[in-house]
C-alpha cells in the first residue's frame, strides 16, 4: 500500500466524468497544483477543450468495462468520480440510466480501486441524496454513496453540492436562454429552495480533500452563502443576461403536465417529473450538520451575485457573435 503524498505535485489522479462542467474546472485546478491527471472519456473530442493542458492525459475508454477500469486505476494515488446524469427512464427505486451511472459505476470503480490498492476515492453526490428521497435521482445518489463506501480500505470522501453555477453551467444559462426566447417564464416548483454553489469552490473542495488525509471517510455538503427560491434564481438569470421576463408560477398539476410533455419531446428534456420530485425537498445545507461544509475545508463560498452577472451577460454576446459568424 502506498501512502498519500504530502505534496500534490507528485500525485497521479484519475478523474472520471472530467470533461463536463465541474470536471473541466477541477482538472484545470489539479493541473495548477501540479497533479498528473488521467482523463478517460468515451470520445476524445469531448475533451478537446482540455487537450492543451500539461500533465493531462486523455484516454478514449469505455469506463463501464471492468478490465478497462482495472487498467485505469493501477498505480494511481486517488480516483475522482464526477459522473452523473440528470434524466433516466422510470423505475423503482430508480430507472436504468440512474442505476448505471450513479450506482453500478461507483461500485465498480471502488472495486477496481480496492484490487489495485488505491487509497483514496473522491465521490460527487448531491444535496438531498436519500434512500427514501422523493425522486429517483436522489435515491440513486444515496445508493451511490453506499457504493462509494463499500471498501473501507479505499477511503471515500463524499461531496453533496446544491446546484452548481459558473461559466458554462447548465442551470443559470438555461434559464437565461429561455428568457431570451419567451415573453414570460412558466415555472413549476417555483418556491423550491436552492443554495447555489460556485463551481470554483466545488473544485477547490476536491483539491483540499485530496491534500488533507483528515477528510477521509467524511461527507461534505457544499452550498453557497445564500438561499434562493427557484423563482428568484430564474429572475436573476433573466436580469443578469439582459432579458428579464415575468415569472409565472405554475400550479403543481400543470407543472407535472408540462414536465410530462417535455419528457415526450426528442432530445434531452428540459424538465422531467423526476426533476420536480427532487424539488419537493429544499436543496439546502442541513444546519444540523454545519461542521462538514466548505468552511471546514477553509473555503469561503463565492456569492452568485459576484460571478453570474459577468458570465450571463457574456453568454448572450457570444450567441450573437456565433449567429453572425454563421456558427
Amino acid at each position: 500500500m502506498h501512502t498519500m503524498h504530502e505534496h500534490p505535485e507528485d500525485m497521479k489522479v484519475v478523474v472520471f466524468g472530467g470533461t463536463g462542467f465541474v470536471g473541466s474546472h477541477l482538472v484545470q485546478r489539479l493541473m495548477e497544483e501540479g497533479v498528473t491527471v488521467t482523463l478517460p472519456t468515451r470520445r476524445a473530442i469531448n475533451a478537446s477543450h482540455l487537450v492543451t493542458l500539461p500533465r493531462v492525459e486523455i484516454i478514449e475508454a469505455n469506463i463501464h468495462d471492468d478490465a478497462t477500469l482495472a487498467r485505469l486505476v493501477t498505480g494511481v494515488d486517488a480516483v475522482v468520480n464526477l459522473v452523473g446524469v440528470l434524466h433516466s427512464r422510470r423505475g423503482n427505486p430508480y430507472g436504468p440510466e440512474f442505476k448505471r451511472a450513479h450506482v453500478d459505476l461507483p461500485r465498480r470503480i471502488v472495486d477496481a480501486c480496492a484490487k489495485a490498492g488505491v487509497p483514496r476515492y473522491l465521490h460527487m453526490s448531491a444535496l438531498g441524496a436519500a434512500v427514501d428521497g422523493p425522486s429517483m435521482y436522489q435515491r440513486s445518489k444515496a445508493a451511490g454513496e453506499e457504493a462509494a463506501r463499500a471498501h473501507p480500505e479505499v477511503a471515500a470522501t463524499i461531496f453533496r453540492p446544491s446546484v452548481v453555477f459558473g461559466p458554462g453551467d447548465n442551470f443559470m444559462n438555461m434559464f437565461a436562454k429561455l428568457q431570451s426566447k419567451l415573453p414570460f417564464m412558466p415555472l413549476a416548483s417555483a418556491d423550491a429552495d436552492f443554495q447555489p454553489v460556485y463551481v470554483g469552490d466545488v473544485a477547490e473542495a476536491f483539491v483540499h480533500a485530496l491534500r488533507d488525509p483528515k477528510t477521509r471517510h467524511l461527507v461534505f455538503q457544499l452550498g453557497g452563502p445564500q438561499i434562493y427560491s427557484l423563482a428568484e434564481l430564474v429572475r436573476l438569470a433573466g436580469q443578469y443576461s439582459g432579458h428579464p421576463r415575468p415569472v409565472f408560477k405554475l400550479p403543481e398539476a400543470i407543472g407535472r403536465l408540462q414536465a410530462t410533455i417535455f419528457e415526450m419531446l426528442p432530445g434531452t428534456p428540459m424538465m422531467t417529473r423526476d426533476n420536480l420530485d427532487s424539488m419537493k425537498v429544499d436543496n439546502v445545507i442541513d444546519p444540523a450538520i454545519q461542521e462538514s461544509t466548505a468552511a471546514a475545508l477553509g473555503i469561503t463560498p463565492t456569492a452568485l451575485e459576484a460571478v453570474a452577472p459577468r458570465y450571463l451577460a457574456n453568454a448572450d454576446r457570444l450567441d450573437k457573435f456565433r449567429t453572425r459568424a454563421g456558427r
